[in-house]
């Protein structure tokens, strides 16, 4: 690998250029680095500390290899994401699951041994288990960018051929030429102040749009976690115990942590405050779920609050397609995108082929960024061993929609001042938080908000954008209005409710409509169906 400094930017070369430093990212560096590539990674915030699953513990979709284990594994989630995941990549993250939670087990992660003697593999610590990753990356020779968010990708003739970005600590852009790149940037949680999720804004999906790849499922991203409103903790699971009350104490009747959170959303509507208490919680298991999510319990302590027997304000967070399912749509086993040397991993890509239209928290996501990053690394290793020994001395160019402009040109290229990034944000979220907008969705509403939501991305789109330390903030924004606009087109082509995605005026789940949804283009967005082959969904 060779780097250089030119004037103030820094220039890389390698074989693999992995953007995004969570689970995702990390294996597909560690799967690239294993295959002889030399490998770039480059993180938004720290690798090993940023991202939705370095602060918190996580459930993980591992299984045995036993038939009827798995057959209940894969039946566990298929019905309820409206029979849109596939059998065969089911077995295949499985399977790729299976075998890396038993490899960190041989790296060195600790996992916690039962009464038995048996070794427990379906969780992960996020805070051991992501330092571990890095320590891995780093040991495998992988060079770590951290605090340098990417701005753009970069292509010629042949395909993606790197990415630009600059260094958020000291200012200094940077550019990296490879043989291919892989995404995994996280989803975009909408900056909804979700624990962990302040770098995942969606800046992956726009710039993989802006390179001609498409999204699938993108209407699949109205994900709201229960979290305390003191706390941006957002560990639903845990509320399977609690049950839900009015400031009185009286009971809200069918509120609940999976299928009562539409009742919650609505008393939040009415101005009903919904309270909170994890009072079905056995004595014998309080310890246990202490020890197991340790920050979950950290804002309770601080305010002098036993949520086992307190009651206390909860609120629904926008987690979007962080724990939706929707994202970059992928055309084969390797997780490569339609344009050649792009691939995708972890939330950045689609995770309908094994959870349809309904996921979670952790389970299933932490199984598919595992897997997936590490098939991503490893298609992406071998598309740029096949470009051979010059794939990463390309003549290439930035792909951003918005120009990217020094501080000596940009005064000349507009009029009057730009819209600070905040503004953006404020109004692409002012479309996407409220519940009567993202959580039941009516083609009214709709309607209304992608046409401001248009005009933000108008607007976005013309404005050039200054090198600077505001350079990250006005792409965050940009990435945060086309998901919106994606989401949003989605959910208007699926006049049903499947999954997670709740149509008010189509409340049913219609059949002819059993297919996914591909959504492309930046300025112009178009929507086309792709049908779930019965043999795919076959159990």
């Amino acid at each position: 690998m060779s780097s250089r400094i030119q004037g103030s930017t820094l220039r890389l070369e390698a074989d693999v250029l992995v953007i995004g430093g969570g689970p995702a990212g990390a294996w597909a560096a560690l799967t690239a680095a294993a295959k002889g590539s030399k490998v770039v990674l480059a993180d938004k915030g720290f690798c090993g500390s940023s991202g939705a699953t370095a602060p918190s513990g996580t459930g993980v979709w591992y299984v045995e290899p036993e038939g009827r284990q798995r057959q209940e594994a894969k039946m566990s989630r298929y019905f309820m994401g409206g029979r849109l995941a596939e059998n065969e990549w089911m077995d295949r993250v499985l399977d790729q699951t299976y075998e890396n939670m038993n490899r960190l087990g041989g790296w060195g992660y600790s996992f916690p041994v039962d009464p038995d003697g048996g070794i427990f593999r379906r969780g992960l610590q996020g805070p051991e288990y992501m330092r571990l990753m890095r320590k891995l990356v780093k040991r495998a020779g992988v060079k770590i960018l951290d605090h340098s968010p990417a701005l753009e990708l970069l292509a010629d003739k042949l395909g993606v051929g790197g990415a630009a970005g600059v260094s958020t600590q000291g200012g200094d852009p940077w550019r990296v030429t490879a043989g291919a790149v892989v995404i995994a940037t996280g989803g975009c949680a909408f900056l909804s102040k979700a624990l962990g999720c302040n770098v995942l804004t969606g800046d992956g999906y726009l710039m993989a749009a802006e390179a001609g790849a498409e999204m699938s499922g993108m209407e699949f991203s109205n994900a709201y976690a229960i979290s305390p409103t003191f706390s941006s903790v957002t560990k639903t699971a845990y509320y399977r115990y609690a049950s839900f009350y009015y400031e009185d104490g009286t009971v809200v009747e069918g509120a609940g942590s999976t299928k009562g959170r539409s009742v919650i959303a609505k008393k939040l509507l009415e101005n009903r405050q919904v309270y909170a208490r994890l009072d079905q919680a056995p004595a014998d298991l309080q310890p246990l779920l202490r020890v197991g999510q340790t920050n979950f319990f950290l804002p309770f302590d601080r305010m002098g609050i036993d949520p086992f027997k307190d009651m206390f304000p909860v609120t629904l967070r926008l987690e979007g397609t962080v724990r939706g399912t929707g994202g970059i749509h992928i055309v084969d086993e390797t997780c490569a995108t339609k344009v050649p040397g792009l691939y995708a991993a972890g939330d950045a890509a689609t995770r309908e082929l094994i959870c349809g239209g309904f996921t979670g928290g952790g389970s299933h996501n932490a199984a598919w960024a595992m897997s997936s990053g590490s098939f991503a690394g490893e298609g992406a290793a071998d598309y740029a061993k096949s470009l051979g020994r010059h794939a990463a001395k390309r003549e290439v160019h930035g792909l951003s929609s918005a120009p990217l402009v020094s501080s000596g040109t940009y005064g000349s290229l507009q009029e009057k001042p730009p819209i600070a990034a905040e503004e953006y944000i404020r109004a692409v979220q002012e479309e996407v938080m409220p519940y009567d907008r993202n959580l039941f969705r009516t083609d009214e509403g709709l309607r209304d908000s992608l046409q401001r939501l248009d005009g933000v991305w108008k607007s976005i789109r013309q404005e050039p954008i200054h090198l600077d330390y505001q350079a990250v903030k006005k792409r965050e924004a940009a990435a945060m209005a086309a998901t919106a606009r994606w989401m949003y087109r989605s959910a208007q082509a699926r006049t049903e409710t499947r999954g997670m995605h709740k149509r008010v005026d189509y409340p049913e789940l219609d059949e002819t409509q059993h297919y996914r949804l591909i959504t492309s283009g930046l300025d112009e967005i178009s929507v086309r169906a792709q049908r779930v082959s019965e043999e795919a969904v076959s159990l």
